[in-house]
This record gives structure tokens, sequence and C-alpha cells, in this order.
């Protein structure tokens, strides 16, 4: 550790002198030997770093962003190479490279913090040893090697002897007490950093390798820091506890107030926008008013979740608008589907039979007085006497006859011999 450390040996100057400021401050509170004042001067530093790597942290959050884009394609690819894994693999890159997602960027803000965490560290193991570095001159070296929290000093660690922690004027029990539970607390924060992340934060209707590598950090990370922990200072205990407290607040405020698309946060920020409306009639405050934005802005293409939030609004009579807002809309109802108000349905097309049964019905009354009135003006104008009846009757007689294939004309008179 004493090599990696001295690897970073070129920040370690800026890293005591800040110490050393924050020091001035707190020990004017509480007193230049006093373990409150050289502990809040650690906090202070991680706060700094922190608020440094916000940058960087946004930059993790959108690429983290892209990979929730890209899971459907990453699914489509894996049932596609389902039996030929390594083809998948090399699909998998080759969508990483055209889309310049990098799946190692959530450990960014850790791969940043390594330097100030070696540098930190290469300054309490000085401080344990008695040697001057950095911008900690003599006086400031005697105000830490006697500056202790809850009994134990900033530079004893878990397995430090028992004649090192004397020569530090404390007892092995306190040391050893003090530094277990700090790395406990300090595995438990990051394991329900990562926790909170797979379990509230990510669309788990989708596997991938991204699912699986962040699945896998949430169980070796904390095994990770509770193994290296006990080779740990109390002073670099104090300053990674600090930090995972910190990325666990970040990542809280990040969950509830910009969640993953297709996640249990985003279902349950829509049922926060929805009472908001609902109580208010109005979306409330910039962030909403851009997620309702960006939910209308994909039409069809929303989650099951977006979906649901859609039709809440329409149940309500509300209808959101492109620029992120809601009004009031009693005729058009939102679909959940589509985003669009529902089309005027248009009457099924009947049958050709239905329709030449419907036309019958419909104008057989008027055949049947047309015929009545026919045959009554018929029976009226017909003549009194029978004859052209019979020679009307003998007419149609000839020609059905004609029709059966008789010839026309008058017959010949058969053969005697046929008679």
């Amino acid at each position: 550790m004493d090599t990696i450390a001295s690897l970073f040996s070129f920040i370690t100057t800026p890293v005591s002198w800040v110490i050393v400021q924050f020091h001035k401050v707190y020990g004017a509170l509480f007193g230049d030997d006093s373990g409150w004042a050289w502990g809040l001067s650690i906090v202070s530093l991680v706060v700094l770093i922190r608020i440094c790597l916000i940058p960087l942290f946004v930059k993790q959050i959108k690429s983290t962003r892209n990979m929730q884009v890209l899971q459907p394609k990453m699914k489509a690819i894996q049932e596609r190479y389902k039996n030929d894994k390594q083809r998948q693999s090399e699909e998998m890159m080759k969508l990483y490279k055209e889309t310049g997602t990098n799946p190692l960027s959530s450990c960014l803000p850790i791969l940043a913090q390594s330097p100030f965490f070696f540098a930190l560290y290469h300054v309490l193991s000085s401080i344990a040893s008695g040697k001057k570095i950095g911008a900690i001159n003599q006086d400031l070296l005697d105000s830490a090697r006697q500056a202790h929290i809850f009994g134990a000093p900033l530079a004893a660690k878990f397995t430090d002897s028992v004649e090192k922690i004397n020569s530090l004027d404390a007892t092995l029990l306190d040391v050893r007490v003090v530094t277990a539970i700090m790395i406990v607390l300090m595995s438990a924060s990051q394991f329900f950093t990562q926790r909170q992340l797979m379990t509230k934060n990510v669309d788990l209707t989708v596997k991938t390798p991204y699912m699986q590598q962040q699945k896998m950090l949430m169980y070796i990370f904390p095994v990770i820091f509770a193994v290296m922990g006990v080779n740990f200072p109390v002073g670099v205990l104090v300053y990674w506890l600090t930090t995972n407290v910190w990325t666990m607040g970040q990542q809280m405020y990040v969950i509830n107030q910009n969640p993953t698309p297709g996640s249990k946060a985003q279902d349950a920020y829509l049922q926060r926008v929805l009472k908001t409306v609902d109580s208010r009639g109005q979306v409330r405050g910039r962030t909403q008013r851009r997620t309702v934005k960006a939910i209308v802005a994909k039409g069809p293409d929303r989650n099951d979740i977006e979906r649901k939030f859609i039709t809440g609004l329409s149940k309500k009579g509300l209808a959101a608008q492109e620029d992120g807002t809601v009004q009031k809309s009693e005729t058009a109802v939102i679909e959940a589907e589509g985003g669009a108000a529902p089309k005027r349905q248009q009457p099924k097309r009947q049958t050709k039979a239905k329709r030449q049964t419907a036309a019958t019905t419909a104008d057989a009354p008027k055949d049947e007085s047309a015929t009545v009135s026919k045959t009554s003006l018929q029976k009226q104008d017909a003549p009194q006497d029978d004859k052209p009846t019979s020679a009307g009757k003998s007419a149609s007689g000839s020609s059905r006859q004609a029709k059966s294939g008789q010839r026309k004309g008058p017959q010949r008179p058969k053969h005697p011999s046929k008679k």
C-alpha cells in the first residue's frame, strides 16, 4: 500500500495544505489538539473534493441514461445471438462504440477520488510514523498525533500492535472497536448505495451484461472495503465513510428527482407529480415540467409507467402539453398508447348480403303498391270478351313450343307409312 501511495505523492502537498487550512478554522472552535478539529478537517476535504467532482458525476448520469436507452437494442442482440456468446459480446462492444457509451462509467467517480484517497493515506501514515510531510510541520504533526476520535488516534489501524497504539496514548480495545464500527458502516453504506440503484433506479425488465456488472459490484465492493479497511488508519476510514455517505445522499437525490425510465423510482416520481397536479391543478417546478415535456415528446414510444401517467391525467380531465404544462380538456381524452385524442369511431361496414337484405326490405312496400296499382289498371283496361285472351294464350303457347325446339311455321304432313 505504501508503494501505491507513493505513486500519488505529487498530490500529497495540496491535500495536506487543504487539511491544514480547515484545521485552522476548526481549531479555533474546538482546540488545535482536538480530534473533532482534525476529523472535521478530513470531512471538509471530502466535501470539497466531491463538489469538484460534480461535473464528472453529471457525466456519469448521462452515460447511465445512454445505457438505459440502449437496453432494447442490447436485448435484441441477446435474443439474436443467445447461442453464440462470443458473437454476442462482439455485437455489444460494437454497439457501445457506435453510440459512444462506456459501460464502466459508473466507476469514474471512484477512479477520480483514488489520487486523493492515496495521498491522504500517505499523509496519515507519515503522521503515525512521526514524519513531516507536505504542509504539515512539526507542531502540526505533534497536534495530529494527540488527536483522538472516540478514543482512537487518527493514525491508528485495526492491525496495529499494542506497543504502537500505546505510543499514540490509546488502548487496543478502543482502537479496534472504533475501527470495526467504521468498517461496518463504510461497507454497509456502499452496499446500500448500490442496492438502491439496482432495485429502484434500473429497468429490471431487460437483463444485459451491464445489469450483471452492477449486480456484481453491489456485492464485491463492500467485501473489498471490509478487507482493506483493517489496514486503513482511522483518518482514512473517516474519509471513506464520509464519501460513501455523500454518494448515498447524492444517489437518493438523483433517484427521487431524475429517475431512470422504466424503473420503480420513475413510477413513484410520476405518482408524486400526479398528486401535485391533483392538489394544485398544474405541474410544479422546472424539473417536473421537463419530465412531462419529455414524456409528451416520446409519443407512442412511452413505456408502461409513462402511459399510466398520461392515463391518470386524462382521468382527471387534464391533457399534457408539449411545453410540459397541463390543461383542462373535457372532450379530448389522452390515449395511453399514443398520447393523442381518440378519433371518432366510424360505423362498421356491413357485408354485401346484409346491405342487399336491407335494400330489399326498404323497397318491398313500394314494389307491392306498384304491383297492385299496375294490376288494377290492367283489369280496368282489359276487354270483356275472352277471344283476345285465348289468342293470347295460343300465342304464348306457340312461343313456348318454339322455345322447346319445334320448327316455326306450318308443319309438313306426315308420311303415310308413319300414320
